[in-house]
């Protein structure tokens, strides 16, 4: 594994470093005024249209789509979108200025990968040029979503379309004033084997019978301009042409579909981790208490050298993921992705506490973006499944596959 990034990507880390410093730093507490303002609530920030154009112009756009996907692709590998995800994650929500963000990301692999000539056309153009924004809608609120095969919102067929009914909840970008589609899984056959009843199906935002039933909090926050949101399908009819890949094909859909969008999730954790790591150590070099400098203390010391040896762990766990899905593809990868994906979210959430604990009672103000991390992390150790989920089908894997192996003399004795 090599690790040296190319000079294409080199090229591009600093024309993103340089965009960084001059497009969106310095206008982060603006934006994080204007969408805490509840008068602004569900509207788009007014200078996000002209950091998107600006991003375009500069070659900074779609950077998240693998190479494998031809046209729609501007060529990068996982690998190489790896520390172009980073830096875009020290800014959360950046990414949307690149094209880069969830769950917009996800549902234009789903399309490129699966969708048909006409679905690439009428969704997947729109939102290649950042002209739309979307919503994955898996997780309902009366069963264990973390096991897709629990799903209940029925897609049925009804002559020439699919009827769907059923409730969903926590889906994200479901209020977004952009949001034109919804990806929806559901269960179309339900005698079918588990893996092989649910379904994948575009729904227009504004099909009648989409009812947003309340919007919801994270850890206080609605999270606008997209937000999270309880939604229920009434009676909702689709024509069959919007059926992406086929009946029963949801789970398999699903899986394509989180793989990539977990690795990219624990790229942005990193980034936050390593601002955090560099604001906390300005502070304690700025700061005196007792009568000297907080760096001046041991265990400020030691908190600053576990967080960079843990984002150090992390960012190369990360790399050796992306390396193996460009090499054997996602599902060979699929145990590391699993590993970093449990990993990147505590590691973040850990090194945003110590930063919390070294700024004091600043720490759990906005004043600096740590507090904002420590509670996004927290969240993504559930987004995309819990730590549960994947490490007990890791641990399921590793046993399978340890026991395969011929065990040594000295290791089978009774």
């Amino acid at each position: 594994m090599n690790f040296e990034h190319s000079d294409k990507v080199k090229e591009l880390i600093a024309k993103l470093e340089a965009f960084m410093d001059a497009h969106i730093y310095p206008v982060e507490r603006d934006y994080y005024d204007f969408v805490h303002d509840h008068s602004n609530l569900w509207k788009e920030w007014p200078k996000m249209e002209a950091l998107k154009d600006k991003a375009k112009a500069e070659g900074l756009w779609n950077l998240f789509l693998p190479h494998e996907y031809g046209e729609f692709s501007p060529g990068l590998t996982n690998l190489e979108y790896a520390p172009l995800a980073e830096i875009m994650g020290r800014v959360p929500w950046s990414s949307q200025v690149f094209n880069c963000s969830a769950p917009d990301t996800g549902n234009m692999e789903v399309l490129a990968r699966y969708g048909t000539p006409e679905q690439q056309k009428r969704w997947l153009r729109p939102l290649l040029n950042g002209e739309i924004r979307s919503a994955y809608v898996m997780t309902e609120p009366q069963v264990a979503s973390s096991d897709a095969t629990n799903l209940e919102l029925t897609i049925l067929p009804d002559g020439d379309d699919y009827v769907l009914n059923g409730r969903k909840w926590w889906i994200s970008n479901a209020r977004h004033p952009r949001c034109d589609l919804f990806l929806v899984m559901g269960k179309t056959l339900p005698n079918n084997p588990r893996h092989s009843q649910h379904s994948t199906i575009i729904v227009p935002r504004d099909t009648p019978g989409v009812k947003i039933v309340r919007s919801q909090t994270i850890f206080g926050s609605l999270n606008s301009p997209g937000g999270e949101s309880e939604l229920r399908f009434e009676n909702v009819r689709v024509p069959k042409a919007n059926m992406i890949l086929g009946e029963g094909r949801g789970f398999e859909i699903a899986q394509g579909r989180l793989g990539p969008g977990r690795i990219h999730h624990c790229m942005r954790s990193i980034g936050q981790a390593q601002r955090a790591l560099e604001v906390m150590s300005r502070r304690a070099d700025n700061r005196v208490a007792f009568g000297k400098k907080l760096s001046d203390q041991s265990s400020i010391r030691q908190d600053v050298a576990r967080s960079f040896c843990e984002i150090e762990m992390a960012r190369l766990l990360t790399l050796k993921a992306a390396d193996q899905m460009d090499r054997y593809g996602n599902k060979v990868a699929k145990d590391l992705i699993a590993a970093i994906k449990v990993v990147a979210p505590q590691m973040a959430q850990t090194v945003a506490d110590r930063g919390i604990q070294i700024h004091g009672g600043m720490g759990v103000s906005d004043d600096t973006p740590i507090a904002y991390f420590l509670t996004l992390n927290r969240y993504l150790r559930l987004a995309d499944g819990p730590d549960e989920v994947h490490m007990s089908q890791l641990g399921k894997q590793k046993i399978r596959e340890y026991n395969a192996m011929k065990a040594r003399p000295a290791e089978s004795r009774p």
